[in-house]
């Protein structure tokens, strides 16, 4: 989507990574950190700086305890700590399960590991998407080895509530399933809303890797700095598996970054801010363009329905969003493009595309002016 945008001049509304870079004096550390020699590989398992300040950011934070030298492990942004767990954990035989929709590198990674894929839907209800908990119960059984937990979520937005994630503690228990979450979006949140680790779940922290990345939080998703943590064994494990897909990278990021978990809540309540004012902007003129547009209690996304828009010619939400540059100048993405091909969740959600609101100010209000076209077809 971001190359039909590019070359079809559309505002690009599909693709969510910031038009802005992340504050100057944490790259600035990074400079720093490249003239004073940080410039040859780190440790594997990530400098203990930046260990440190992992560990110290989830005792801050969520009153996690953690040794940084055995239980923190610095990667190659949150993609490589996902691949690395379920590439560690799961092979052939084994289920792996994920909330549906999901991120694609989700699946990617499931596929790579050849373990089967089983998902548990997100239902679009009154105010927001829902965990099925039906489904839940269903999906994980004996076979279940990992459950990859995704809150905030993308691509709806959604943060999943106590009740939720203590359903999904219940069955991990159940099962003897490890749970794998992905937090990237952890500190991206508004309304109040406050996100929870699943593994401050009683008796879950034994049961968990906990992922997260200072991409999405500091506005630098370039640097690629992301981290796993969890019980000594499990981060022994997805170490055995990192020494052959990066070893180690990131050398004049990571002490910037350890800076940045120190010193830089300010910054990230700024961000949370400028978001919320921009999730706002973009909600507004969805729809008065005519969406039935979803309000997400996080990240950088806003899901909506475009059903009022779909015809003969353009039946589906995936129809719809390669129309829509050309239609009236603006780039989303479909829902659908996170689900399991002919899955019952990828049919329930055909009409629906997301829409990111991360980017600048001017580039959501020129999208909004633009569809205005549709309101005015309607």
């Amino acid at each position: 989507m971001t190359a039909l945008a590019q070359r079809t001049g559309a505002a690009n509304l599909g693709q969510g990574f910031p038009d802005e870079d992340g504050p100057e004096w944490i790259r600035e550390a990074a400079v720093r950190a490249i003239r004073d020699g940080a410039n040859q590989y780190p440790p594997g398992r990530g400098i203990p700086a930046l260990r440190a300040a992992i560990a110290a950011h989830q005792r801050r934070r969520y009153g996690i305890e953690l040794d940084p030298g055995t239980e923190v492990l610095v990667t190659a942004g949150a993609t490589e700590a996902i691949t690395a767990a379920v590439l560690a954990l799961a092979g052939p035989g084994d289920e792996v399960a994920t909330i549906e929709p999901f991120y694609d590198s989700h699946a990617a990674s499931i596929a790579l590991a050849g373990a089967t894929h089983t998902t548990i839907p997100l239902i679009p209800r009154e105010g927001g998407f829902r965990l099925d908990s039906a489904a839940l119960d269903a999906v994980i059984g004996e076979r279940t080895r990992l459950i990859i937990v995704n809150t905030p979520h993308n691509p709806t937005g959604t943060v999943l509530e106590a009740r939720e994630l203590e359903a999904i503690a219940d069955a991990a228990r159940r099962a003897g399933a490890v749970v794998v979450t992905d937090e990237v979006y952890e500190h991206l949140t508004f309304d109040g809303l406050a996100h929870t680790p699943i593994a401050t779940l009683p008796g879950m922290a034994e049961r968990t890797i906990t992922i997260s990345s200072a991409g999405k939080t500091f506005s630098l998703t370039g640097w690629k700095v992301g981290w796993a943590t969890g019980p000594a064994e499990l981060i022994e494990a997805m170490l055995a598996v990192k020494q052959f897909l990066t070893y180690s990278g990131g050398a004049p990021f990571q002490p910037a970054i350890a800076r940045a978990l120190a010193d830089g809540d300010a910054d990230i309540e700024a961000l949370r801010g400028s978001l919320a004012h921009r999730r706002d902007l973009l909600l507004d003129g969805l729809r008065a363009a005519g969406f039935d547009a979803v309000r997400p209690g996080g990240t950088y996304f806003v899901c909506a329905d475009a059903s009022p828009f779909l015809s003969t010619e353009m039946p589906d939400g995936a129809a719809f969003a390669r129309a829509l540059p050309e239609l009236a100048g603006v780039a989303c993405v479909p829902i659908s493009a996170f689900c399991r091909e002919g899955s019952p969740t990828a049919a329930a959600l055909a009409p629906w595309v997301r829409f990111t609101f991360v980017k600048d100010e001017a580039t959501i209000r020129t999208a909004i002016e633009r569809l205005r076209v549709l309101a005015s077809a309607g």
